[in-house]
């Protein structure tokens, strides 16, 4: 808010007073809170000028001495030297107008314009009569001026002192003994002019008086007072106006010349005066701005010093020659970018040094800027924002402020303002992707690199640099950060640890991108992690079983015909995809040319029909591969009884046979010695069983192994033809009688020619001749 001057301060000083010179207390005297004064910024300005010639303590709020103050300098002659002084206030901004007398000292000495008075001066002269002496001048005023002069003594002249109608003092030498050529020619009197300062000062000039025949006649100028008028700026030698004055005397008495009389410095530099003619020219630089009136004493003096004076006042018209001055006075910079809309960031001065309509001035800024001048307290402009600034957009503002006067032609200037935006942290970062996902093999390595996540934040310096870190959770049961880590400056995330396919195929976790703002801001990402399958799991044969010291038998009729199904290899992989397509293979067989089996199901099928020469026993090496890359595989042992009965069945053990031809020898010998008593063995089983089925009818069957359909471990793959069974095939195996080393199976599906175990006991050894020879007519899955 804006605070008008609530009145003038005025305070007195002398001229000429040394620097930081206390002239008074302007923060007692305007009421003002010394606490606030210094963040108020108080400065004084003096008007028309530039120089800072007082200046006020922001802690003791005095009002001191800046700068050298010559009260000549600043008001020549006037007896009133009064400076104006702006004093501005900021926050609020407020504006008093300081008056400062300044008094005169005797610091000048008066000075005669010349150095040596020559006057002539007739024989003739009547006592009494008064030669005018041109004043001394004392630039100081008042009681510091001259105040009296003194004349040497001498016998024929006195010094009267006159006072004109303006006040000021000048000498007559009047002449008090009538002179006497043949006596004296000529005479060098001294005369003093003398301030009333304290201590006085004084300055001389030598009278030169020279005895001449009588001149009666002084020149009489045509006017008393000339008035001219020029405009300011005129060329060098442009006339001004011309005086003229007569002598009624003749010859020499009667030429009348021109000159100056006490002119200063400053006038002998801007007039010249023609002797001769009396016109008056300009040879300086005129400039209203230094000076508006000037005022000249011509004097006029014949050919034997008589002389009359006369006043030229010079009036000078103002011209637009000055364009206007904007000063800076205050600026905020930076500006933050929350400011609101109307804040105050800056104070502008315009000035013009000409008069009138040439110093009125209109103020300005281009349009585009969310900025505008508002009108203040005399020619103060307050700037303030307009809209809200976003340094993301804009982070600078370069304003141009431009003044223009109302002269004619007008003229104009301008001034660049450079504003910053400050940042504020008021942008989270933001990811590139909604979503990130990351693509591992299992068995990877840990501290692999999986991905990277990168985040953008507009803010700038720490509000804009940007951390990551995974936020908490769980990954089947375990800390997320067991399993992953990510790298807070690049936003890269490493595995921490290898990962397992047939553990877990995917999860998700969340990354944080945290600036370093403050309050910091964030924002998430989520992170699908899917791992991939490695071919890392060579497949698992469930049938037949290789555990343990027994193997698995199946019986085969005689009577099979090709294309029939003898088994089936089960097998399954816990890898996933290609890497779980298994294949079957017979890498060894007794008679090579006798079965096959399925690439893709595991069934093994009679590729011919059986053979009276075809071997009983047939014993094949089935080897099942995946499809992975390297491919991995398992093989297993299958052996296949081709008969119709149990009766024709050996002892089992002679089914543990090694190829090789020295065991395969010994093996042979073993058979031989036991067909002999294979008979008998037999009637001793078969009688057993019957006895221990009227006792305990499932004794006998503790030691059978029965591989249900649901025999599958969890995660397997369940593929059609890839080596797991379909759900309408299931397999059972039973023991012999009497033995638990030794295992039959027969294998078929389940229908009605499947042989339970209570039907075991229920047939002779005949019967089971009659259910084999019924595999011809089994339904083949």
């Amino acid at each position: 808010m804006v605070q008008y001057a609530r009145g003038d301060l005025s305070y007195s000083v002398q001229e000429e007073l040394k620097r930081g010179s206390v002239i008074g207390n302007i923060a007692k005297d305007l009421g003002l809170d010394l606490g606030r004064l210094s963040a108020r910024k108080p400065r004084v300005d003096l008007e028309g000028s530039e120089k800072q010639y007082c200046g006020i303590n922001q802690r003791s709020g005095e009002f001191f001495v800046a700068e050298r103050i010559d009260r000549e300098e600043h008001c020549g002659e006037r007896p009133s030297c009064v400076l104006k002084f702006d004093l501005l206030l900021e926050n609020p901004l407020e504006l008093h107008r300081l008056s400062l007398q300044v008094q005169d000292i005797n610091d000048n000495a008066p000075i005669f314009p010349k150095d040596i008075i020559k006057l002539e001066i007739r024989e003739s002269a009547a006592k009494g009569a008064r030669y005018r002496i041109n004043r001394a001048h004392d630039a100081d005023i008042g009681q510091n001026s001259v105040q009296n002069y003194i004349l040497q003594q001498n016998v024929h002249f006195v010094f009267s002192i006159q006072t004109t109608s303006s006040g000021s003092k000048y000498g007559e030498l009047v002449l008090d003994k009538e002179l006497d050529r043949e006596e004296q020619q000529e005479m060098k009197l001294l005369l003093t002019a003398v301030d009333g300062g304290s201590p006085r000062k004084s300055g001389t000039v030598v009278i030169h008086v020279i005895v001449l025949d009588a001149n009666d006649n002084a020149p009489v100028f045509t006017e008393a007072v000339y008035t001219a008028s020029i405009p300011e700026n005129s060329p060098l030698k442009t006339p001004v106006i011309r005086i003229n004055a007569s002598d009624a005397d003749e010859g020499v008495n009667g030429e009348v010349t021109y000159e100056f009389s006490q002119p200063s410095d400053k006038l002998e530099k801007l007039f010249s005066l023609d002797p001769k003619t009396g016109e008056i020219v300009v040879t300086g630089d005129i400039d209203y701005e230094e000076g508006s009136k000037y005022e000249l004493l011509v004097e006029a003096k014949d050919g034997y010093g008589l002389s009359s004076e006369a006043k030229v006042v010079i009036d000078i018209t103002d011209v637009n020659d000055n364009a206007p001055f904007i000063n800076l006075k205050s600026l905020t910079n930076p500006i933050p970018e929350n400011a609101s809309p109307g804040t105050e960031v800056g104070i502008i001065n315009v000035q013009d040094r000409d008069s009138e309509n040439n110093r009125q001035v209109r103020c300005s800024i281009e349009r585009g800027v969310p900025f505008k001048l508002v009108p203040s307290i005399k020619n103060y402009y307050s700037l303030v924002t307009t809209g809200q600034l976003d340094r993301e957009l804009v982070f600078g503002y370069n304003i141009t402020i431009t003044a223009t006067d109302e002269g004619s032609p007008p003229l104009s200037s301008s001034k660049s303002v450079q504003l910053s935006v400050a940042d504020i942290n008021d942008n989270p970062p933001v990811f590139e992707e909604q979503s990130y996902s990351a693509y591992v093999s299992e068995n990877n390595k840990p501290g692999s690199t999986l991905c990277s996540v990168s985040a953008r934040d507009p803010d700038w310096r720490q509000n804009g640099t940007v951390v990551y870190s995974l936020l908490a959770g769980e990954v089947n049961g375990a800390p997320v950060s067991s399993y992953l880590s990510v790298n807070g400056d690049t936003g890269v995330i490493h595995a921490v640890r290898s990962f397992d396919y047939e553990q877990f195929r995917s999860f998700k976790v969340n990354v944080m991108a945290r600036d370093n703002g403050s309050p910091p801001l964030s924002s998430n990402v989520t992170v699908s992690v899917f791992i991939s399958d490695m071919n890392d799991n060579s497949p698992q044969i469930l049938y037949p079983s290789s555990e343990g010291n027994s193997f698995m038998t199946e019986l085969v009729p005689k009577a099979a015909h090709g294309g029939s199904l003898v088994s089936k290899v089960i097998a399954v992989d816990a890898d996933s995809g290609q890497n779980a397509w298994l294949s079957y293979q017979i890498v060894k067989s007794t008679d090579p040319g006798l079965f096959t089996i399925g690439v893709h199901s595991g069934e093994i099928r009679t590729q011919r029909d059986i053979s009276e020469s075809d071997s009983m026993k047939q014993n094949l090496v089935v080897a099942v591969k995946d499809n992975g890359q390297p491919s991995l595989s398992a093989t297993c042992s299958m052996y296949l009884l081709i008969s119709d009965n149990l009766a024709e069945v050996p002892e089992l053990k002679d089914l543990y046979y090694n190829e090789s031809n020295s065991k395969l020898t010994s093996y042979l010998i073993i058979a031989l010695v036991s067909v002999s008593t294979f008979f008998l063995t037999f009637i001793i089983i078969i009688l057993g069983l019957r006895f221990c089925r009227r006792r305990k009818p499932r004794l006998l069957f503790d030691g059978a192994v029965a591989i249900p359909s649901g025999y599958l471990p969890p995660n397997y793959a369940d593929v059609d033809g890839t080596g797991t069974l379909r759900s309408t095939y299931n397999y059972d195996a039973y023991l012999t009688t009497g033995s638990r080393t030794s295992d039959f199976k027969y294998v078929t599906s389940y229908n009605d020619n499947t042989l339970p175990a209570d039907q075991t006991l229920k047939k002779s050894p005949s019967d089971f001749a009659d259910v084999f020879g019924d595999c011809d007519t089994a339904t083949e899955v």
